[in-house]
């Protein structure tokens, strides 16, 4: 495979303003651990923090489920050990948002907060994805505090307790059936009077005595004293019989989805239906070549800190073989 650069006069506002040799894009687990191996193979990586520095980890009270934190460790704390680990290795780590690429030719360009023009020989996508919420005030009051979009990541905190999850399906249905080997009630909270979750999973779902499916229902209000207490329904809203629902629960589990933070890449980059990445087999390597992605922007199967961390390591090792192959 031979990379051609970049011939043609470039327009005066495509003037670069740095060239780099590695560029990552993203700073959760799988962002910051690209940097760690491309740092410690001397590629001197230049790593943009992006909309959320330190990534969707940072949502999350306190992480108990990473190897090497028997005592477990808030997210933000565990974002800042890997972001000093990078910079130890002499990653250099800014702020600042990509807002534009072009990928079209080598080498890549990336642009900075509109303005900034980065020119890279490899470029590690790590911008995860944001997970879907309802659009609710209280949503965000009580985000952390009994809100939460990833079971696996949270449920162990509700042993024993009840909860409620939103949605209807595959997702959804998988949230429910993993908290209710936890928790003591999980009230499964569908807006439409059927679940969109395949058949197996409906099974499962209606035939578990700890899943109440509560069909018709959306949600109004999330409330607490500080903590999420309960949350106000509205069954079958905008229909003759309407009725408000109370329900006290303990957590609140939002699983409508995910959103690929991959919409500056499409124009070069596979995705699938939904945006997420798409990688070559079990590598990190894109349909354009030197361009690398990890993380949560193509995982849509296991979205965990530890998978993250996983697939930024393989990034930055095929990074580095790349570079090494192509002479650059």
């Amino acid at each position: 495979m031979v990379v051609k650069e970049n011939s043609k006069t470039q327009p005066a506002d495509s003037t670069p303003n740095e060239h780099v040799r590695c560029l990552i894009l993203g700073s959760g687990p799988a962002g910051y651990t690209a940097a760690i191996y491309a740092a410690r193979a001397n590629l001197n990586p230049v790593l943009y923090e992006g909309i959320q520095p330190g990534g969707q980890l940072t949502t999350t009270t306190e992480v108990e489920n990473f190897p090497g934190y028997p005592n477990g460790i808030t997210g933000t704390e565990m974002m800042e050990d890997l972001k000093k680990q990078a910079e130890r290795f002499g990653t250099q780590v800014r702020w600042g948002i990509a807002t534009k690429v072009d990928f079209s030719s080598h080498p890549h360009k990336v642009w900075i907060d509109d303005k900034t023009l980065i020119t890279a020989n490899a470029v590690i996508i790590a911008t995860g994805a944001t997970a879907k919420y309802l659009g609710l005030e209280s949503e965000e009051k009580y985000k952390g505090s009994g809100v939460s979009a990833c079971a696996t990541c949270d449920g162990f905190f509700y042993r024993g307790k009840d909860v409620a999850v939103v949605g209807g399906g595959d997702s959804a249905a998988e949230e429910a059936l993993y908290l209710a080997g936890l928790c003591r009630k999980v009230y499964l909270i569908v807006r439409k009077p059927f679940l969109r979750a395949s058949k197996i999973m409906q099974q499962r779902v209606l035939s578990n005595p700890n899943i109440e499916v509560l069909f018709e229902h959306v949600t109004k209000e999330i409330y607490g004293d500080g903590v999420v207490e309960g949350v106000k329904l509205i069954k079958r809203q905008g229909q003759p019989d309407e009725t408000e629902v109370d329900l006290k629960i303990d957590g609140f589990f939002l699983a409508i989805g995910h959103t690929p933070n991959s919409d500056i890449f499409k124009p070069y980059i596979e995705t699938d239906e939904t945006g997420y990445i798409i990688t070559k087999g079990n590598s990190s390597h894109t349909n354009i070549p030197g361009v690398f992605a990890c993380g949560d922007v193509m995982d849509k199967t296991y979205r965990q800190a530890i998978t993250a961390a996983g697939s930024g390591c393989k990034a930055a090792i095929d990074a580095e073989r790349w570079l090494s192959e192509m002479g650059l």
